[in-house]
Formats: C-alpha cells, sequence, structure tokens
C-alpha cells in the first residue's frame, strides 16, 4: 500500500487498519506514518478555518505491522479559535501512539517576523542519495528519497552536530499537493543523528516529537524536493536532543521539529 492508500484506509475504517511490511523500520512501523495517520483522524474532527499549529507525538510502543490497529480521537476543547485535540494508536488493547494537536484559525496581530532563513545546501543533484537496499536500509525507504549534504550517513562514524539535506516522497507517486500530513512523514524520514557517530548498526528510535507548522503550508506537491536540517543540541546517557527545520526549494520555512530519541548504543 502507498502513503496515500494508508492514509485514506484511516478515514475508511479508522478501528480496523492494517499496516503492510513495506512500512518497517525494524520491528516497528516507521514513525512518520503513525504519526501521519494519527494526525489524519485528529483533522477530521476539526472545524473548518484552523490548520493545525503544532502536533506534540509520544511513541509509547512499537506499531507492528500486519496487525490491525485503531484511531481514537478525542475532542479537549474548543475555543473561539483554537481547538485542542487528542489522538491515540490503539493495537492489541494498548495505546502505541499518542499525540495531541492544536489547531488555530488565523488572528489579526501587529506582530510580524520573518522565518528562520533556510540554511546553504548543495544542490540536490550533488548530494549522495540513500538508495533502498532490501535487508539493509529500513523498508519504508523505498517509499521516501533523501540526498545527503550535511553530516554523515547511519553508522558513518561522522561526529558532525548536524545532519540535512533533501527529501521527497520517491518519484513513483501520484503530484498530490503537499499538506501536513506529507510533511510528517518527510521531516521523520532522517534518521536520528547520534546514529552517525556510531561505526556498527544500533538501533535507535525517536521517544517524543514536537513539531509547529507554518501556515498556510506552501503550494508545493509529492514531487518537490524539501530542503532538511537538524542538529544535536545535547546527547549523553543514551538519549539525544535534536532541533530541526524542513523548508520548501524555493527557501520557504515549512515546519519546525524537537525530538527526544533513544540510542541503544
Amino acid at each position: 500500500m502507498t502513503f496515500a492508500e494508508l492514509i485514506q484506509a484511516v478515514h475508511n475504517r479508522p478501528q480496523h487498519v492494517v499496516v503492510p511490511p513495506l512500512w518497517g523500520q525494524g520491528r516497528a512501523t516507521f514513525g512518520g506514518l503513525v504519526a501521519a495517520m494519527i494526525y489524519e483522524a485528529m483533522r477530521a474532527k476539526v472545524p473548518a478555518g484552523r490548520p493545525v499549529r503544532s502536533l506534540s507525538i509520544t511513541f509509547v510502543g512499537p506499531l507492528l505491522m500486519g496487525e490491525p490497529v485503531a484511531f481514537e480521537v478525542e475532542v479537549l476543547r474548543e475555543g473561539k479559535a483554537v481547538s485542542q485535540i487528542l489522538g491515540r494508536a490503539v493495537q492489541n488493547g494498548e495505546v502505541v501512539a499518542l499525540m495531541q494537536g492544536s489547531f488555530g484559525a488565523s488572528r489579526q496581530s501587529a506582530i510580524d517576523v520573518p522565518a528562520v532563513p533556510a540554511p546553504a545546501m548543495k544542490p540536490v543533484e550533488e548530494c549522495q542519495e540513500l538508495p533502498y537496499i532490501a535487508g539493509v536500509t529500513p523498508e519504508f525507504t523505498r517509499f521516501l528519497a533523501m540526498r545527503w549534504g550535511l553530516g554523515g550517513m547511519p553508522f558513518s562514524g561522522n561526529t558532525s552536530r548536524e545532519m540535512g539535506g533533501w527529501v521527497r516522497l520517491r518519484s513513483d507517486v501520484s503530484y498530490d499537493k503537499i499538506s501536513e500530513t506529507h510533511l510528517l512523514a518527510l521531516v521523520d524520514a532522517w534518521p536520528p543523528i547520534p546514529l552517525s557517530h556510531l561505526k556498527t548498526p544500533t538501533p535507535g528510535s525517536s521517544l517524543t516529537w514536537t513539531i509547529e507548522f507554518v501556515q498556510p503550508v506552501a503550494k508545493l506537491t509529492t514531487h518537490d524536493w524539501c530542503l532538511y536540517r537538524a542538529e544535536i543540541e545535547h546527547a549523553r546517557d543514551g538519549y539525544g536532543h535534536i532541533a530541526a527545520g524542513l523548508w520548501s526549494p524555493s527557501g520557504e520555512l515549512l515546519a519546525l521539529s524537537r525530538q527526544t530519541v533513544t540510542v541503544f548504543g
């Protein structure tokens, strides 16, 4: 199933979605897809005119592939401009992921501060691609293309604090309009930076993730390359704290991200 087909499955049968092994990240489902599916279930409960401003995700446990998962949504509060929504992914009677979202209508304001500019990056054609290699790279990378422009690939022994480059859905998808759902997958496609510091394969995963979106979302399609840059702010005792940003090809800020990641080595 493609990314679009899985998102549609959330709308068609939110109480019974089965993710195929093609979307694996080790024994679990790719976290960006998990977040995207919960978000889609939540968005259906939000009044029109209230785009998502921020999401906070906790990955409680692995969402297993090949087994049904249900998406549950609770409206915590609806104010004059802001809706607070809680979403859960539940599998085998247990919560495997939890998401709290803030959706807010625009307000009149005297404040207008330009967005953080995009970092300098080599052209996409000059950046090394992470190829999909069965049994070597995570299974979900067959659906997402990443090209390195900063830092090192996982387990390369590169101790840079930075990682980044270009990312998009692979070119066999249709020309769909980019939404926040796609941005969740694009941001989370990148591996935790601490893994590039290691020289041998070692498990690592996201523990918590907060992402904020710039509204309105820039007009892009699923074939456009987006620019990603992340930086380790601190890492010790098996945990890393990472700040990141995602920009459009023309340098428009799309999203700001923070993650706490775990590394088992």
